[in-house]
């Protein structure tokens, strides 16, 4: 059979019962601030290091939301944490303080 450049890609499926409820859990608690993100982007548009890696709280915490803690911990590693997403978020989430606790919370061993 001729191959025609098409294959199935892998599935994205995330499975939302084998999420680790008990680390989200104590991140809520370390960072209450956690559930009020409304995703607008805001802290991911001012990131300095951003422009030169891959780092985006607003995509970390939708990958924690869906139990994807190593995706989540890859973006977050190259933080400068200057305090820019900090000053424009427009919830007032202290956003130091969120990337702090999740990599406390979920680079555990």
């Amino acid at each position: 059979m001729k191959e025609f450049g098409y294959s199935l890609s892998p599935s994205s499926r995330v499975d939302l019962d084998k999420i680790d409820k008990i680390k989200q859990e104590r991140l809520f608690a370390l960072e209450p601030g956690f559930r009020k993100c409304m995703a607008c982007g805001s802290c991911s548009a001012t990131c300095s290091a951003g422009n030169f890696t891959d780092v985006s709280l607003r995509r970390a915490i939708a990958y924690i939301q869906n139990g994807q803690d190593l995706a989540a911990l890859s973006l977050l590693k190259h933080c400068m944490l200057c305090g820019k997403c900090l000053v424009i978020c427009p919830r007032g989430i202290n956003t130091r303080n969120l990337i702090m606790n999740v990599l406390k919370v979920y680079g555990e061993k």
